[in-house]
Order: structure tokens, then sequence, then C-alpha cells
């Protein structure tokens, strides 16, 4: 019997689907009402237009969490393709962009894997990593994040990438994250 429940255990370790996820959190709140700047997210994976398929999906889980003043890029910018030795500088004119535009934060990345995974099951498999850049400081990194994920044989590869990138800006700290401070009440003294 025990042997029973020790197969089936471990059948369904077997099933479920795969993620990982590395952060670095940031130190203060990111005010979401300031202005924000989507940049490229970089194709290194040979899928055509799968940085694009990523922004698309960052954009609106960016949009979910209260980022209303989001700027995307020009698309002149963008060269997804399967050759990109340009791709440093497209981000940096990306930045540049933003900067004239005056974004505070600009959210980048890239996309590693994008594909289903040949076998019989052909399960989705989505790899990507994102940072958000202060843009009024120094252009630092104030937040990245590395993950991947693969989902069921029949889950549709968006679906699992959407799983994966609402996962990372989730630790994302957003000045909306904080709840507001109740301030003290004063009693109301009255003179005679």
């Amino acid at each position: 019997m025990k042997t029973i429940y020790l197969l089936l255990a471990l059948s369904l370790l077997t099933l479920s689907s795969c993620a990982v996820l590395d952060y670095e959190p940031n130190l203060k709140p990111l005010d979401n009402n300031e202005k924000w700047a989507l940049l490229p997210i970089v194709n290194h994976t040979d899928v055509p237009q799968a940085g694009l398929r990523a922004e698309a999906i960052t954009e609106v889980l960016l949009r979910s969490r209260n980022i209303n003043n989001l700027l995307h890029y020009p698309t002149t910018l963008n060269q997804d393709s399967l050759f990109e030795p340009a791709e440093t500088k497209i981000v940096n004119t990306a930045i540049d962009w933003a900067n004239t535009q005056g974004a505070r934060y600009a959210i980048t990345g890239a996309v590693d894997e994008w594909h289903y995974k040949v076998g019989v099951d052909g399960e989705p498999a989505v790899g990507i990593t994102l940072k958000i850049i202060d843009l009024k400081n120094s252009n630092n990194i104030v937040w990245s994040a590395a993950g991947s994920q693969s989902g069921w044989s029949r889950e549709a590869l968006s679906g699992v990438a959407q799983k994966l990138i609402g996962k990372m800006l989730s630790h994302a700290v957003l000045s909306s994250d904080i709840p507001p401070v109740a301030q003290p009440i004063t009693p109301k003294t009255s003179t005679p």
C-alpha cells in the first residue's frame, strides 16, 4: 500500500509543470504614478518576434498593476530578427528615447526560450529576463528577474509566458502595493 502512495506521489511530481524564478528585490517601492517606458525585449531565440510577443504581454501586465502612464518605444527601434548584432545599440537608443520623453523608469529584458518542446507531449517552454532601470538615477538597475517555466502539453505558449511574466512582475514592489499610513486621530479639545 505504501508503494502505491509513493508511486502516486512521484507521478504527480513528474506531471506538474516546472518553473524557476530568481529576482533581485527593489530596495524602495517604485512609483507607479511616474512616467514609465517599455523598451525592447530582445529576442535571443530562433522564434521570430518572440520579443514582441513578450513585450505585448508585459505591457498589459504592467497596466494591470496600475502603471497607467506607460510609453511604448517607437517601433522603428525594434529589429526583431534572427541576426541581432546591434541589440545593445538598440536598447541604448531606446533608453535615450525614454529619457527624452521624461520617463522615470524603463523596463527591458530578453527572451531566451520560447517554443514547444520536441516530443510526444510538445510542452510549451518560456525563459525570460526582465529589468527595471531608474532613468533619473544614473540608469541604475533597481529591479531584475530571470525566470523559466514549462506548461502542460495542451497549454498555450502565450499562457505560460503570461503566467511567468506575471509572477516575475509581482515581485517588483510598487508604491501602490504599500497601504497608506493611517494618520493618528487627535482628539478635539473644547475650550470653555
